[in-house]
């Protein structure tokens, strides 16, 4: 009788335990539930749908281009922001896009962003609402830096272009008419400005040793690198792209602005630390390079 008793107390911990945590994990998709209504409520966004996950969004522009598909790769920009203070958890940068195929983009999340991406076009733009439990969780984030159970308010912006290079032409093309500048474009797609011709005698080969005076500019003209006291040496075999399709028209003395589409830069990666083959943040991913480069001398 002791043994069926105690089996039965046993029983019935267990029973609670298990309840309590259902209960504990229930709590956190109603309390993300109604944080997010109310949010709604307060801001009047009207034409919001809610999904089966609980995810709130709104498609904002439908696109204009082709209908996206899972297999497709998707040119876009995003921002993550709190709904509490609108504090802004991620952007991406300025300078660069971000990009992947429709497939990945649908499973981000634990699959949040799926239904809201459904059937929308090149060019599209979406808003969504996304739970704590389904995002950055209870623990948040340190890289982004978003704290415990954050309740993320997301914009999504993908390109009406489908290919890096095609949207790198038309962002150049656009800088140059905003700068009232007039450039060469190369086979390459390399831009370049001949400010002053050269006159050195040596032909520039991936083997010469060049000494440049150079300063390197994001399209917005924030400097990432600069180095301007005839010190920096190095052979076109270690330079980006960009630099090896036009540096050899050169001879020394040239000054000449070069502006470089990121797949001939640093691409779809940003710059990379020497350290830890990490990104490092300096170059962000898909960002159009602007140089003024000065030959100071070639060595063959």
């Amino acid at each position: 009788m002791k043994k069926y008793t105690l089996a039965i107390i046993t029983l019935l911990a267990s029973t609670l335990l298990f309840n309590s945590c259902k209960k504990e994990y229930d709590s956190i998709e109603s309390v993300d539930e109604a944080a997010i209504s109310a949010y709604i409520k307060k801001n009047n966004l009207t034409g919001m749908k809610r999904d089966a996950l609980g995810v709130y969004y709104q498609v904002l522009d439908a696109g204009s281009g082709d209908l996206i598909k899972n297999a497709d790769s998707v040119l876009f920009t995003y921002q993550e922001k709190s709904i509490t203070d609108g504090s802004v958890y991620y952007t991406t940068s300025a300078n660069g896009n971000d990009g992947t195929y429709l497939g990945y983009m649908r499973n981000r999340f634990n699959g949040s962003w799926s239904e809201a991406l459904n059937n929308l076009k090149f060019g599209g733009k979406v808003r969504l609402l996304v739970p704590s439990h389904l995002a950055y969780g209870k623990n948040g984030s340190s890289s982004p830096n978003v704290p415990s159970n954050a309740i993320i308010d997301t914009y999504i912006t993908t390109s009406t272009y489908t290919r890096q290079w095609q949207w790198d032409d038309v962002k150049i093309q656009a800088f140059l008419a905003a700068k009232g500048l007039t450039a060469t474009k190369d086979i390459s797609r390399v831009y370049y400005i001949t400010n002053t011709p050269g006159t050195g005698t040596d032909v520039i080969d991936e083997n010469s040793t060049i000494v440049f005076k150079y300063t390197g500019r994001f399209v917005d003209g924030t400097v990432f690198d600069s180095s301007t006291d005839g010190t920096f040496s190095i052979t076109l075999a270690n330079v980006i792209k960009g630099w090896g399709k036009i540096v050899p028209k050169y001879t020394a003395g040239a000054k000449f602005r070069i502006i470089i589409p990121s797949d001939l830069a640093y691409g779809s990666s940003g710059s990379i630390s020497a350290s830890t083959g990490l990104p490092d943040g300096v170059i962000p991913a898909n960002a159009i390079l602007d140089f003024d480069l000065e030959i100071v001398s070639v060595t063959n």
